[in-house]
């Protein structure tokens, strides 16, 4: 028989909140001996929106285009240390495009059983709450809408202290 979970891809944006999905998703790999690729998508979708809508020249573009690969780069790293550091083997991916199109590309891609992303905890219970008034709700709602295999908001308030005795 086929364990649930064999996959989980956790989408890494710089946020706190998704750091903590990358913490949990780490932790979880760990105790369930699963397979984890983290994926930062470079909101390229964005920037031509910016440029057409003469928002920003295309040297601007170009510019911001560079910084967020930088940044995503940067997070990749840091999540990967992370994971070394808790003895997980994680792969990581950069991905420009739209990302919600790309975060479940890339969870198809890898045949993930789960994608873990972070989620801000309000206080009511409710998905539709939470959606609402989440920073990236339109991104959030994409993917959970979109998925293929199962989504996972990490929510948990003290994940920082768990992952430190993990």
């Amino acid at each position: 028989m086929k364990a649930l979970v064999q996959k989980i891809v956790v989408a890494i944006n710089g946020s706190e909140q998704s750091l903590h999905a990358a913490m949990y998703a780490i932790m979880f790999a760990k105790q369930y001996e699963c397979e984890l690729r983290a994926v930062y998508v470079v909101d390229s979708a964005t920037l031509k929106q910016l440029e057409l809508s003469k928002f920003l020249v295309t040297d601007e573009s170009a510019r911001y285009m560079k910084n967020l690969h930088s940044d995503g780069e940067r997070y990749l790293n840091y999540v990967k240390r992370l994971a070394d550091d808790k003895k997980v083997k994680i792969d990581t991916e950069l991905r420009t495009g739209a990302v919600w199109s790309e975060l479940v590309k890339a969870a198809d891609e890898f045949e993930a059983d789960y994608i873990f992303i972070g989620g801000k905890k309000n206080s009511s219970d409710s998905i539709g709450s939470f959606l609402k008034h989440d920073k990236a709700s339109a991104t959030n709602s994409e993917i959970i809408g979109s998925a293929k295999c199962n989504v996972l908001v990490v929510q948990q308030d003290n994940i920082e202290k768990l992952f430190k005795i993990f």
